[in-house]
């Protein structure tokens, strides 16, 4: 595969996925589509000297980023929070149950998206990373450039404020968070 080629691929398989969390991290379509370009643009210059030690979505979230963070240093005054996900839900239960299953669920996901939103940013984005990406916590703290007990504490107390803010998703708040990622 030549170069172009593995460039078309890596950004039709990655696009979606950059743009979904950098909007995650900053709530501002332009500035989110900018840092992409400004990534695959990076990454087409560079190509021939990449090294990567990490995987390649991880490249990718940590450059995404610090692309995002650059930039909006450079723009200022940017509001952060997480934006609504919905999921649709199968069942093997009759029409008139499974609407009832999914409209329960979806006013679940829909107070807890609230309760995410309510989050400082910093919380906002552990929670994101960790159960909207699948990573590791030794991963997050390297995109974010905080150690991994610094991780585990912003992680804790975001957890421990969503219970606080939505008592009624304790007992499920595990569940939605692993049925989300």
């Amino acid at each position: 595969m030549d170069d172009q080629a593995a460039f078309a691929e890596l950004y039709q398989r990655f696009y979606a996925i950059l743009y979904s969390y950098g909007y995650k991290v900053a709530d501002n379509t332009a500035l989110v589509e900018d840092a992409i370009q400004d990534l695959f643009v990076d990454i087409w210059r560079m190509r021939r000297s990449i090294a990567l030690a990490q995987s390649v979505k991880f490249y990718l979230f940590r450059s995404l980023r610090r692309k995002i963070h650059h930039l909006d240093k450079q723009e200022q005054g940017l509001d952060f929070e997480l934006t609504e996900t919905s999921q649709s839900v199968s069942s093997d239960y009759s029409a008139e149950q499974a609407l009832i299953s999914q409209e329960q669920q979806s006013q679940l996901i829909d107070r807890l998206t609230q309760a995410l939103a309510k989050l400082p940013q910093r919380e906002q984005e552990v929670i994101t990373l960790r159960f909207y990406q699948s990573f590791k916590n030794e991963e997050i703290a390297q995109i974010m450039g905080i150690t991994e007990k610094s991780v585990r504490n912003t992680l804790h107390k975001a957890l421990s404020h969503l219970r606080e803010q939505a008592p009624y998703l304790a007992p499920l708040l595990g569940f939605l968070l692993w049925w989300l990622s």
